[in-house]
């Protein structure tokens, strides 16, 4: 006969279950009988409780019972941490049902009676020409316009500066120091569209001598050189200043 539960044991045990779909680990009331582990194991393994075989077995793999009452308790049976419930299905038609993707019943639908209807992802693509229904002259027009617009920026700015005026870099700090120079050049460049001034520095506070990437827009002496969008300097009367002087005597 096998052992009833002892009231020592605690109340709630950990087991492996394992059927044909998966296994893995579990934690069950000792105090559960048969059948409401077998409605909780349902879930878990796919098989239907009235279907379901459990047998017990120990942590090496030994059979150790049949829970095939199903108004005992888990606890009747000589139970412990980490054994494993092993799961069979009596029925090998239902659980293959279960798992045998080629037996669910699929919604068709004709794929001109799709094309009709709205709300649906290739309604949202046509209405918004994406993907196999975007307009390839129209994509070509909007690329062509935004290359245009690149390249014409800052147009309006650049035609009241020209080459010989003095200017002042724009500075919202009246602290710094102010780098002023001559415009060398005014006019678009290889290295970015839009419209680019060419400038001088007094001092050496620039980047290059008037060359970039190989090309040569001015010449500079070496160190101050740069180029500024037109709306970050001021022309006018802002003659040389030596930025390095020392006022300290």
């Amino acid at each position: 006969m096998l052992p009833t539960i002892s009231l020592g044991l605690n109340p709630i045990v950990t087991l492996f279950v394992s059927s044909k779909n998966a296994t893995s680990e579990r934690r069950f009331d000792r105090s559960y009988t048969v059948f409401t582990l077998k409605e909780r194991l349902e879930p878990i393994t796919g098989i239907p409780a009235s279907t379901m075989i459990i047998k017990l077995m120990s942590a090496s793999g030994e059979f150790m019972a049949a829970l095939d009452d199903d108004e005992k308790m888990l606890g009747y049976y000589p139970i412990h941490d980490y054994m494993r419930l092993d799961v069979i299905d009596r029925s090998p038609y239902k659980q293959n049902d279960y798992v045998d993707l080629s037996k669910v019943t699929k919604l068709e639908l004709a794929d001109d009676k799709y094309d009709t209807m709205r709300g649906t992802v290739r309604d949202f693509k046509r209405r918004n020409k994406m993907g196999r229904f975007s307009d390839a002259k129209s994509d070509e027009s909007m690329l062509s316009a935004a290359a245009q617009l690149a390249a014409e920026e800052y147009q309006q700015e650049a035609s009241q500066i020209h080459v010989g005026d003095r200017f002042q870099v724009k500075s919202d700090d009246s602290s710094s120091i102010q780098k002023r120079g001559v415009v060398r050049f005014v006019g678009q460049g290889e290295f970015k569209p839009g419209y680019w001034v060419g400038v001088e520095y007094d001092e050496p506070v620039g980047k290059h001598d008037g060359s970039v990437k190989g090309v040569a827009y001015f010449s500079a002496k070496p160190g101050h050189g740069a180029f500024l969008r037109p709306d970050k300097i001021v022309v006018g009367d802002y003659p040389e200043e030596d930025l390095f002087a020392d006022d300290e005597f």
